[in-house]
């Protein structure tokens, strides 16, 4: 308005200047306030974020809590907390120290878990640093270098209020060149439960305590009556000796309050340890002899006696896969007959070794995960109770609180529903003790929690996984003795949880397939495993039937098939498929032993003959109920038995083979193929078939007429040649008659003469010389002629055969020799 006042073309005068400054600053003032506040809020806020930021540390230090003592604190204890801090950064920490930091009280089971999860710096949450007389100091700490810290506090100084669970803490705070304040570095958050007096209501825990593996024995065993088994390796040595997973899950557990949940195929592996047992090495070597027996009777000796007077549960035998059975197996005829024989085997065995009756009433799937499926094919081999887990049974009922385990769900099967948060507390890498005590804390603030969240008395069971490690069972070990000696809960068995009066509030509607976890159905058995054993159960019916010892085949084979079903090949497919081979191959080369030799072609001349074929038996055992049938594949031109087919049964000893002969008759000429099979006595094959020509040569009546004619001729020849000899023979006697006859007619002559020329009455003949002359003369002269008529008849002689009779020879004449004949000296 004082400018309007001015006229045109005059300047305003110095008051009016004055007055116009004045106001432009009066009416600019806010704005630059406004500008001022602009320019400067970006500035402030950075300023806060960097607060934040350093207040919240840059996780360059690693901080471990390796223990806490005790895990459940009461009023008056000293709690004592140890572990290490590392610098992970660059620069070293300058002014650092270790300090407590006590949180706000959780009130829900989630906000444990958050907690847990989180790995920064809240001061909202995680609360200031008790007393620094408590905290331990480190004028530096270079980079990569650890450091170890021990702090003792009184419970009285942490200043707990209502009983809860509360958040605790353990964190270095320090400077460095490029931060120079003071601030958080390095955090790491636990719980301290907090229950000094006892519980109104004690929350009934069960906690299973699995003594489960994976596979160790092949189907192959030595020959003899002791069947020396032979393993896959020798990892269950390393398992069940000192420091090993399985002597650590029997050690640990002696001394708690567990139900032992136990695979018979375990036990039945060990067992067998005790006595000689071989390794394989790898597919082309003879196995070795495993030297570990001592191992195996020690530990199952310390078992016998920590389970005595302790629920034992009895898995099927191998613990096999319900999951994978139900969601593949059943279209396979005969796969839910193995579960059956696996839970029938499995009570006997654990009394065998053992000495004590188990409960086999129960079946667990894999992590506790079911649908409907699955609870038919669980309940099918006889369990009536079945373990799941409250992340696959979900609560859709809105209950505030944590309901018992044990839930009705129809058909008189019950469902143990174990808690999940409890049940996984454990898993994951354990091998450092910081690992180790933040899972036992979680663990017990976790049943604090669930106690704490009603007055009504309920019954909570906890499912491991089915292997943990050695350092798992130590921290299952250590979580579970602080709890049984904790003021909140008290143990139970798993009978007595499934008794228990069930929450009719709890959901006991089993979720549908579609629910099931994809990450567990990606880890299943196919359904061509289920076809193999299937296969190789078929194999075995057949062999069986076949020896006289059908037990030292069916037994092994048996507990091989139980095998392959088993739930720890779950995401090892080709190891699964491997041993599923070879169970498959070797009993196929224990078939192959008993079998047919090969023939080669066969001559076959005349009418009728005889084939004979040869079963062959390299077992150690004897077979027998097989029958051998012989085909003719052309019956018009060879039958076999009268027929185009004929069988015999055999019996053959171990070790030895056996030929059958099968009568055959031909009616042309020409090849025939014939086949040779063996079967069971039920009409199945066995073996392969063996084929061979058979190749048949007819006999005309001309060519057996030549033949007659020929065989005749040489009955006349011999005929001839004997009456020949015959009459040779009666030519020689009479000869020899007349020579002897004509000899004595010479001798009388002799003597005859003689005495007419007076000779032989002189006085000298009477004493001597003269008449023994003659006599010797006379002797001599028949000697010499019949030395001469004999040549003759030696000469026929020498044409006699060895074989005719001798001719019959005269007595010599005994009368003395006649005097006159000239005898030669």
């Amino acid at each position: 308005m004082a400018e309007a006042a001015d006229f045109q073309g005059t300047s305003p005068s110095p008051a009016r200047r004055w007055l116009r400054r004045a106001g432009a600053l009066l009416a600019g003032a806010p704005l630059l306030a406004g500008l001022l506040q602009l320019s400067a809020a970006p500035t402030a806020r950075a300023a806060g974020q960097g607060a934040a930021q350093a207040a919240s540390g840059s996780r360059t230090v690693a901080v471990s809590l390796d223990s806490l003592s005790p895990s459940a604190p009461s009023d008056g204890d000293t709690l004592t907390v140890s572990g290490t801090v590392t610098n992970k950064g660059k620069q070293p920490i300058t002014d650092a120290h270790v300090g407590l930091r006590v949180g706000s009280r959780l009130s829900t089971r989630s906000a444990i878990d958050d907690v847990a999860d989180r790995t920064g710096f809240d001061p909202t949450v995680d609360g200031n640093e008790i007393d620094d007389k408590y905290a331990q100091k480190f004028p530096e700490l270079a980079p990569g270098v650890s450091q170890r810290f021990t702090l003792s506090v009184p419970v009285g100084k942490l200043h707990l209020g209502a009983d809860g669970v509360y958040a605790f803490s353990v964190s270095l705070s320090g400077r460095t060149s490029s931060q120079p304040w003071e601030q958080v570095l390095g955090i790491q958050h636990t719980f301290l439960p907090w229950q000094p007096d006892g519980a109104d209501t004690r929350t009934k825990t069960t906690f299973l305590w699995p003594l489960v593996s994976t596979v160790h024995m092949t189907a192959e065993t030595g020959p003899g009556a002791q069947q020396t088994p032979v393993f896959l390796d020798d990892t269950l040595a390393r398992e069940i000796s000192p420091g090993g997973r399985l002597e650590r899950m029997l050690e640990l557990g002696k001394s708690l309050d567990v139900t032992w949940v136990i695979d018979p195929d375990l036990l039945a592996s060990v067992d067998a340890m005790t006595r000689s047992y071989r390794i394989q090495t790898d597919a082309d070597s003879t196995p070795v002899a495993g030297t570990h027996q001592a191992e195996a009777k020690q530990w199952l000796a310390e078992l016998q006696q920590a389970v005595a007077g302790k629920e034992v549960v009895a898995l099927p035998f191998g613990d096999p896969d319900l999951a994978s059975l139900a969601h593949h197996g059943t279209s396979v005829t005969g796969s839910l007959s193995q579960l059956k024989n696996a839970t029938d085997v499995a009570a006997e065995t654990v009394e065998t070794i053992l000495h004590l009756k188990p409960s086999t009433d129960y079946a667990w799937p894999a992590d506790g995960a079911v649908d409907p499926s699955i609870i038919r094919v669980a309940t099918s081999a006889g369990a009536d109770t079945v373990i799941a887990r409250s992340d696959s049974l979900k609560e859709s009922s809105g209950l505030t609180y944590t309901p018992s385990a044990a839930r009705p769900i129809g058909g008189g099967t019950t469902a143990i529903v174990a808690d999940a948060q409890l049940s996984t507390a454990f898993e994951g890498d354990l091998s450092s003790a910081g690992a180790r005590t933040l899972a036992v804390q979680r663990f017990l603030a976790q049943s604090l929690e669930l106690t704490a969240q009603t007055s009504k008395q309920r019954s909570i069971v906890v499912a491991p996984q089915r292997m943990p490690s050695a350092s798992q069972a130590q921290a299952m070990a250590q979580a579970l003795t602080a709890l049984q000696h904790s003021t909140w809960s008290e143990s139970q068995n798993l009978s007595a949880a499934a008794k228990a009066k069930p929450d009719p509030a709890a959901t006991n509607r089993i979720p549908s397939a579609s629910h099931y976890p994809s990450s567990l159905r990606k880890q299943e058995l196919p359904r061509s495993a289920f076809a193999a054993i299937a296969r190789t159960q078929g194999k075995v019916d057949t062999f069986q039937v076949v020896l006289t010892y059908p037990s030292r085949v069916v037994t092994p084979f048996g507990r091989a098939l139980n095998r392959e079903m088993a739930t720890s090949w779950r995401g090892r497919g080709d190891a699964a498929a491997h041993f599923r081979n070879g169970v498959e191959t070797y009993l196929d080369s224990l078939s192959d032993e008993v079998k047919l030799i090969d023939k080669s072609e066969t001559k076959l001349s005349g009418h009728s003959a005889t084939i004979p074929v040869t079963v062959q038996n390299n077992l150690v055992q004897g077979v027998d109920h097989l029958v051998l049938r012989l085909t003719s594949t052309n019956p018009t031109r060879l039958k076999i038995g009268g027929q185009a087919w004929a069988e015999q049964p055999i019996s053959v000893s171990g070790g030895h083979s056996q030929s059958v002969k099968f009568t055959t008759s031909a009616n042309a000429n020409g090849p025939v193929a014939v086949i040779a099979q063996l079967y069971t006595e039920d009409g199945q094959e066995y073996g392969a078939p063996v084929t061979f020509d058979v190749k048949v040569t007819e006999i005309t009546a001309t060519v057996m007429l030549v033949i007659g004619g020929g065989v005749l001729l040489l009955v006349l020849a011999g005929f001839r040649m004997y009456t020949q000899r015959k009459r040779a023979a009666a030519r020689q006697e009479a000869e020899g008659a007349q020579d002897l006859e004509e000899a004595r007619d010479d001798a009388g002559d002799g003597a005859g003469n003689a005495d007419a020329s007076g000779t032989a009455a002189t006085p000298e003949g009477e004493h001597g010389a003269p008449q023994e002359a003659v006599r010797q003369e006379n002797s001599g002269a028949t000697a010499g002629r019949l030395s001469k008529e004999s040549g003759p008849r030696s000469r026929t002689d020498a044409s006699e055969q060895p074989s005719d009779p001798a001719p019959d020879t005269a007595a010599g004449d005994a009368a003395p020799s006649g005097t006159g004949e000239k005898v030669d000296r």
